[in-house]
């Protein structure tokens, strides 16, 4: 049977990294609220003019259509072998839409957490610096620069750190997430629908878990 994998993790964790890793080597499309809300501020469909005229008002987007936006979407061609979801669902009361959704899609449905502790992720993002000129990620804890500060292929050119990379926003940031998601771990918890992948190992061996546990699942 085909599979929805809701993939989560806190900021940081990668599983942004993981969800395009399943979609480029098992072919399972990452879908996620943000993407989809783009694409359908463009298109002219009655559910996009909806769509579009809660947005504009400034308003969240409500449960019953957001639903909406995963279903249309998800019932495109490239979903029928299964795919994987990002940022959805975020409430417990969305997670049983979803199950809804499974069920008619005939589809089953599996939870994987990119679980990394908070003292990695606090480094991961604080100690994140780009180059202006290439795009080249350093992280000073992790992968720093041969030289301090500048990047490895433009000596000449300091790196940069984004504004909000700092120990107070990703305490912040953790706490939304922590009291946002741990309903939704406890939601899927309790089927025995959770797996938890040790998300603080380099790319291709927390990769090399998560494909195992959504094939052998």
């Amino acid at each position: 049977m085909s599979k929805i994998i809701v993939l989560m993790g806190a900021p940081g964790a990668g599983k942004g990294t993981q969800a395009r890793l399943l979609q480029e080597r098992r072919g399972l499309p990452q879908i996620s609220t943000g993407d989809m809300f783009r694409a359908m501020k463009k298109a002219e469909t009655p559910l996009a003019e909806q769509l579009r005229a809660t947005l504009a008002s400034g308003a969240l987007v409500p449960d019953d259509l957001t639903i909406q936006v995963v279903e249309e979407r998800t019932s495109q061609p490239d979903c029928r072998d299964g795919y994987v979801l990002d940022g959805f669902p975020r409430t417990t009361a969305q997670a049983e839409m979803l199950e809804r959704l499974a069920g008619g899609q005939g589809k089953a449905l599996l939870a994987v957490l990119v679980d990394v502790p908070f003292e990695i992720l606090e480094k991961r993002v604080t100690g994140r610096r780009k180059c202006p000129v290439c795009g080249e990620i350093y992280n000073v804890y992790f992968k720093p620069p041969k030289a301090d500060n500048v990047c490895d292929l433009h000596p000449e050119v300091q790196l940069e750190r984004r504004a909000d990379d700092n120990a107070e926003t990703i305490k912040a940031r953790l706490s939304v997430y922590e009291r946002e998601t741990q309903p939704l771990l406890d939601y899927y918890g309790r089927t025995n629908r959770l797996r938890r992948v040790d998300g603080t190992r380099d790319t291709e061996a927390i990769y090399a878990d998560i494909e195992k546990t959504v094939m052998s699942d």
